[in-house]
């Protein structure tokens, strides 16, 4: 299947006229012709039966990448990738299910388009979802039948018409026209025509240098070594309570500790602030001898 991709007609992007031109050479199949064909790449590998399945079609790769001409993408692109779509709808066609290939090629044809269109159209990732992609497809259309395809923002009543037709929401109408509208512009563009200096040098980046990062987890491993030490200076319930009350992402109520130290939910209250009292008392007396050592 690959050797007959290779040998299909080329479609460069400055001579589409000739391409057009050349693929109107190959003959149309008649429907016994083209089940024939088809069966015998089934059932046999034929290569050749694959190519002229192909090239027949060709025409209809043409026709449906013509309708994709608003996208700005060369048309010898588009045509390319629709007979990538017709190549893979000819090695997935069943033909003992009753229908012609063009019918069932014409899925393969426009997926391939669009999924091109999508991937080309815009260095940022965009119409993930099935519903986007049907806006991204037809928001183009819809405007056109409204006479807003030279506005900039559409009007509340648009976006409401828009939204319903293709049943998104609102917000989403809004965000993909302005994308529509507005086309990505690379960072390494200079500032003006008569400048070096790149509008990637203008950027600003807020997260925070490896500096601070390196300090904040070093001053984190400090915090953890002192907590650890003075946790020390608690006897076992003290130190039980504390960490069940204060250091759990979930604390413990006071309730359960009642019961589990069959004690008062008051007495727990008073040993978790006494021994909360200790834990400061004995984080701040290291931190005291460290800088007595160091002095």
């Amino acid at each position: 299947m690959a050797s007959s991709l290779s040998s299909l007609p080329i479609a460069p992007e400055g001579n589409l006229s000739r391409y057009l031109q050349e693929i109107r050479k190959f003959p149309m199949l008649t429907p016994e012709e083209e089940l024939r064909l088809a069966k015998s790449w089934k059932e046999h590998g034929d290569e050749r039966a694959a190519h002229k399945l192909v090239t027949s079609h060709l025409r209809l790769v043409a026709k449906i990448a013509m309708g994709y001409r608003g996208y700005g993408l060369p048309v010898g692109e588009l045509i390319s990738e629709g007979n990538v779509g017709m190549m893979q709808a000819v090695k997935r066609f069943d033909p003992d299910r009753g229908f012609r290939l063009a019918t069932y090629a014409m899925w393969w044809i426009r997926a391939a388009i669009q999924e091109y269109i999508l991937h080309s159209w815009s260095l940022v990732k965009m119409g993930t979802t099935a519903a986007q992609k049907k806006l991204f497809f037809n928001l183009r259309r819809l405007k056109g039948q409204m006479a807003a395809l030279e506005e900039g923002d559409l009007q509340p009543e648009q976006v409401e018409k828009i939204a319903k037709a293709l049943q998104v929401p609102e917000n989403d109408v809004i965000s993909m026209n302005r994308r529509l509208a507005s086309p990505d512009h690379s960072l390494n563009a200079p500032v003006r025509a008569d400048s070096e200096g790149e509008w990637q040098d203008w950027l600003v980046d807020d997260g925070e240098t490896q500096e601070s990062e390196l300090a904040d987890r070093e001053d984190l491993s400090n915090r953890r070594m002192l907590l650890g030490e003075a946790l020390k200076g608690l006897n076992e319930r003290e130190r039980h309570i504390l960490i069940e009350r204060r250091l759990k992402d979930e604390p413990t109520t006071l309730e359960e500790l009642s019961q589990q130290y069959n004690i008062s939910r008051e007495r727990v209250r008073q040993i978790e602030v006494r021994a909360f009292e200790k834990l400061q008392k004995g984080m701040k007396t290291q931190i005291v001898e460290r800088r007595l050592a160091t002095a």
